[in-house]
């Protein structure tokens, strides 16, 4: 097979969360220990850092990644979904993996696909730490796909594991509390190796802390605050005071939404417990790479501008707090008129985030081209009961396109609401 034919192998042989939703998902981890046991065990060949969460996880771990590649080290990252290009899951200092390493895997690892009916997630993380360890990466950040407890990633043994928040998403598979899912991220907590908490409420915290009675556990947001913050020319200068020393410290980030000060909270936690262990993650470091991540790492699709005038952003938010975070965005954001471009996938708790949506915009409902998405004239028929209205159109460049041919050159376009509708937006 050349590397297309293997893409669709993958694609169409596998079951896969993005296109079935819950059907593809496994709460259990023993094909994936199969399929590493299969490869000679990969996972117990490379450093990694785990991070988890409901929100903030894909952004951190690629913060953390580009902090590591500026620091000299040879850094792989996973993470998932893919917005474009299958290998975007896959990196080592920024790089797509190898498409020959895609095909060569897929052959090597077809008696057990054709054994265990393993899921497209299962391959793609097994993929992915058969090429860190083959490549011999100094340190890989690995972010959880869902949940924590049953992920396919929760084989690993890190240096370090994260769980950035808590929030309400994937109900359906994780529980109907906070606290229900909080302790499927508590999941990735091993016994001796450190857990950092980034955001913590009362419902959480005793899940977080019994999960941790055999690891050390700091709570990021008791570290450090954010005392100011300024977002121009879209970048986020913040100042941010260390609580024991009252120390201040000045970052410039490039990944420009407001509601990245927490993910920084986490990411300086995450850097001084690093620093204490022997790794090179010193304040200079964290300067120059928090400037410049999605350069290093291929970052793309969180409070993304892709164009001006009109100005054109693209942002992956999908739940309940991703949507109020980008809500605060567009409040502090200086516009004339308001377009928002808008589909969902059908498994999410779509009445609630479309209370969160502004009715004082422009409208243009669609979807993404998966099975999973909601139909762009049954969105339009629940966002007229929350009082929103709008056209509905097939797929997303038609509804951008009309956006833009409805804008002022000073008025906002938002393409939001699923990762894989931002996915397909050509730019």
């Amino acid at each position: 097979m050349n590397y297309q034919q293997t893409l669709d192998f993958l694609f169409q042989r596998l079951p896969m969360f993005s296109r079935i939703g819950s059907a593809a998902f496994k709460k259990d981890l023993t094909n994936t220990l199969a399929l590493c046991d299969f490869l000679g065990n990969p996972q117990d060949r490379f450093k990694s850092i785990h991070i988890a969460g409901t929100n903030g996880k894909g952004s951190t771990s690629h913060m953390l990644a580009a902090i590591f590649q500026t620091a000299g080290y040879r850094t792989g990252l996973y993470t998932s979904p893919h917005l474009r290009d299958f290998r975007e899951r896959i990196r080592i200092n920024g790089i797509l993996c190898d498409q020959d390493f895609v095909i060569d895997f897929t052959r090597r690892i077809q008696p057990m696909i054709e054994k265990l009916e393993p899921s497209f997630f299962e391959i793609t993380v097994a993929m992915a730490f058969d090429y860190f360890a083959q490549q011999e990466v100094d340190i890989a950040v690995i972010e959880v796909g869902l949940g924590g407890r049953f992920d396919s990633t929760n084989i690993i043994r890190p240096e370090l594991s994260i769980i950035t928040n808590i929030g309400w998403d994937h109900m359906n598979l994780l529980g109907n509390t906070l606290a229900e899912i909080a302790f499927e991220k508590a999941g990735i907590i091993k016994p001796d190796i450190p857990v950092i908490i980034g955001e913590v409420i009362p419902e959480t915290r005793p899940v977080f802390e019994k999960a941790a009675q055999y690891s050390p556990l700091v709570y990021a947001q008791q570290q450090r605050m954010v005392s100011d913050w300024q977002y121009k020319e879209h970048h986020l200068f913040t100042d941010v005071v260390e609580t024991q020393t009252d120390r201040h410290q000045h970052y410039q980030l490039d990944l420009s939404g407001i509601y990245q000060h927490k993910n920084l909270l986490t990411v300086l936690e995450a850097a001084h417990q690093l620093e204490k262990t022997g790794w090179k993650t010193d304040h200079a470091t964290l300067q120059s790479a928090l400037k410049q991540v999605k350069k290093l790492t291929g970052f793309h699709g969180r409070w993304e501008m892709i164009r001006q005038n009109p100005t054109v952003i693209l942002d992956v938010a999908h739940n309940v707090d991703g949507l109020r975070q980008v809500r605060e965005q567009i409040e502090l954001s200086d516009y004339h008129h308001l377009h928002i471009v808008f589909g969902m996938v059908k498994d999410k708790d779509v009445s609630s985030v479309l209370s969160l949506l502004p009715e004082q915009a422009h409208y243009y409902f669609t979807q993404a081209q998966i099975p999973r998405a909601m139909d762009a004239g049954d969105l339009q028929q629940k966002a007229f009961e929350k009082g929103l209205t709008g056209k509905v159109f097939p797929e997303v460049n038609q509804a951008l396109q009309h956006a833009l041919q409805n804008a002022h050159p000073n008025d906002l376009i938002l393409v939001c609401g699923s990762v894989f509708l931002v996915g397909e937006v050509i730019h």
